[in-house]
């Protein structure tokens, strides 16, 4: 897990490598242990290293090939690179125990045919400097980040956006129409976009190439196009996952596992402590008072006297707000609700403990771990007149989660894509008019994440989406605290399998998961394995936004100039809803941290630019 960066001027002029060091610097969190640059003409590579495999100076960066041409920086782990190194053996010479030269000699060998050998994480550049083609590459579903600025004169790259907008050196400005998804649906990096005009992501599973000044982006790897070859039963599909999480435990450092108590970081401790002879595994929760309805700690405890050496935070209201400039910068885009914060806290707690983290994210894409896709599975039902089992999934989907729901989300999942998206920006009440108009124009959201005639194809959308968001904030949340998190969950194979189940196999009886229920039966505490709820490092943020800490903090910022200035939402609007959430009469803590949280990046990303 490292940091990467390149600038590269597309009139072919020297490239500065100032530029390039001083992005390395702004990064220095995702690679303390070590760091290399390289300048060939007009591109400059930079990079820095968190060591996980090979701790010798052997693994530094940038990396060549054995004849020299080649140089790579790279961000990642291939975990498959044993194997691959064993396939390539007879034909390349090694002088590293890294994966970073497997990926090296896999590329001399099979030219871009090996990204679809990877099983991995992965965002890299590789230099030709002989040619001065420049090649980078993002794994499948996005696991890793890659962002870039382009225009006329140069292409700036790097893992993170404030290395970037640091080379750019001019004001940085908002990008209206994510602020509008990240208001109204809750939504963030769904897109190529970013909060930032002018930085735009590669897309996961996307390739881009700079040749002779010119820059082009095409898609390596199509998830719908892999979907095919279903799980034949819930025991193939638990072997998978296993196999899965034996790859990520290749590490020349201590692995731990963020443990939630929820279905997917439980089974993954389950399998380890089945599977896997490990004289002590580390686990690390975040847990509140008892009664919180954000408290998970019965379920983790379920693992109590199995050996484990188990960690524990507990965030609070306090601890948000002294975290809070921290937390918001080092994100460096708005995030929609305080659960990533809970996360925040225990890569706080698992650094000093182990270098690399398990955990469960991807899960819940894949399997339908949302409530909403019973909206989905019922919306598929009936659209598919089958009206015996929606009748009959419905009653158990009642009978168990005691909730309407599902039949609600299922009525939203009906509407046409203007019309929910009208429906949510009038939920909120507090956004200016002319802001939603506009938004409500140029937003692609509704269509893209919810107009699936079903479930598998939601789940895909969720994938292409939704999911890398969730990514994301787990990348900046370890790498903040120099930890490598690795998510078993989407190794390629076991998602391709898993997305090509039908409906009735993820979601049946009134569970979703079923095929992981069910593989995970006599492994996983029962308690656990037949779960209701869905939560995963949440917390009691509406409880938060009502104590005095922040209730100071929330009245101060709704009465400041700055936020009655705001040409997205009305502040009056603003301060009614809050009103009504300190009586008690509702609970808004969602949207006053999204209030919070976006005037803090304007202030902490934007102003001082702009101040400049």
């Amino acid at each position: 897990m490292c940091g990467i960066c390149c600038v590269v001027d597309l009139r072919g002029a020297p490239a500065p490598e100032s530029d390039v060091r001083a992005m390395m610097a702004v990064m220095r969190h995702r690679g303390p242990d070590d760091e290399g640059a390289l300048v060939e003409g007009n591109v400059a590579l930079g990079h820095v290293r968190l060591s996980i495999i090979d701790l010798s100076r052997a693994g530094r960066q940038p990396m060549f090939d054995e004849s020299g041409r080649l140089a790579i920086v790279y961000n990642g782990e291939i975990y498959n690179y044993i194997e691959l190194r064993c396939e390539l053996e007879g034909k390349h010479q090694f002088r590293t125990r890294t994966d970073t030269e497997v990926l090296l000699a896999a590329y001399v060998e099979w030219g871009e045919a090996f990204l679809d050998r990877l099983n991995g994480m992965f965002a890299f550049l590789i230099l030709d400097r002989r040619s001065g083609e420049l090649f980078a590459a993002r794994d499948r579903f996005g696991v890793k980040p890659l962002y870039y600025h382009l225009d006329g004169n140069r292409l700036v790259v790097a893992s993170e956006i404030p290395p970037i907008l640091g080379v750019l050196g001019q004001a940085a400005e908002a990008e209206e129409q994510a602020i509008f998804d990240f208001l109204t649906f809750n939504r963030t990096d769904h897109s190529e976009g970013t909060f930032f005009r002018g930085v735009r992501r590669l897309p996961a599973g996307c390739l881009m190439r700079v040749r002779g000044g010119e820059v082009t982006v095409r898609r390596w790897y199509d998830l719908r196009a892999h979907l095919g070859r279903a799980f034949s039963s819930p025991q193939e599909f638990r072997d998978c996952l296993a196999d899965s999480v034996s790859l990520r435990l290749r590490s020349d450092v201590p692995v731990g596992v963020c443990l939630s108590g929820g279905l997917d970081s439980s089974s993954l401790v389950a399998l380890l402590l089945r599977s896997h002879g490990l004289e002590k595994l580390s686990t690390f929760s975040a847990v509140y008072p008892p009664g919180d309805p954000a408290d998970e700690s019965a379920f983790i405890r379920e693992f109590e006297g199995s050996g484990l050496d188990m960690h524990f935070t507990t965030p609070t209201a306090e601890t948000l707000l002294a975290d809070l400039d921290r937390f918001v910068a080092g994100h460096a885009e708005p995030i929609p609700s305080t659960s990533p914060y809970a996360q925040f806290k225990v890569m706080e707690l698992a650094k000093g403990n182990v270098v690399v983290t398990l955990d469960g994210q991807g899960g819940d894409e894949q399997l339908a771990g949302y409530p909403y896709f019973y909206g989905a599975y019922f919306k598929e039902l009936l659209t598919h007149l089958r009206w015996l089992t929606l009748g009959r999934e419905m009653a158990a989907y009642l009978a168990k989660q005691r909730s309407l729901f599902g039949p609600l989300t299922m009525g939203f999942f009906l509407l046409g894509s203007r019309a929910q998206g009208r429906v949510r920006a009038r939920a909120l009440g507090y956004l200016r008019p002319e802001f939603a108009a506009r938004g409500l124009i140029g937003s692609n959201l509704a269509r893209d994440l919810y107009k699936a005639s079903t479930l598998q194809d939601s789940l895909v959308n969720h994938f292409e989406h939704k999911l890398e968001h969730l990514l994301k904030w787990e990348d900046r949340n370890s790498m903040l605290f120099s930890l490598e998190a690795r998510v078993p969950f989407l190794d390629y194979r076991l998602v391709e399998g898993t997305l090509s189940l039908t409906g009735d196999q993820i979601i049946r009886n009134g569970w979703t998961k079923w095929i992981l229920r069910e593989g995970m039966k006599g492994i996983l505490p029962e308690r656990i394995r037949l779960r209701r709820d869905k939560m995963g490092f949440e917390t009691p943020q509406d409880a938060w936004f009502r104590t005095p800490v922040w209730r100071e903090y929330v009245s101060d910022l709704l009465h400041s100039e700055r936020f009655k200035q705001s040409p997205w939402v009305s502040a009056e609007r603003c301060e009614a809803l809050h009103r009504r959430h300190l009586a008690g009469k509702i609970n808004a803590g969602k949207e006053i941290w999204k209030w919070v949280c976006l005037q803090r990046w304007q202030e902490l990303l934007l102003r001082p630019k702009a101040a400049a």
